[in-house]
């Protein structure tokens, strides 16, 4: 399992779970998502510029 599998499957959990906490904690359901969505797109974010994905670079062959 590497990082982008992890965040593949904590988008999900952070988006149901954090509702679901928050609901059960007493905030309206209206406003618990978007909290919740919040936590996910910054999720995302954090995949996507914080450690994004980069190509290793290819040798460049010397010649001798």
């Amino acid at each position: 399992m590497n990082y982008y599998d992890l965040i593949l499957g904590l988008i999900p959990l952070a988006l149901l779970g954090l509702t679901g906490v928050l609901t059960f904690g007493g905030i309206t359901l209206t406003t618990a998502v978007p909290i919740a969505a919040t936590a996910s797109v910054g999720l995302i974010g954090h995949a996507m510029f914080i450690r994004a994905p980069v190509d290793r670079p290819v040798p460049v062959p010397v010649d001798a």
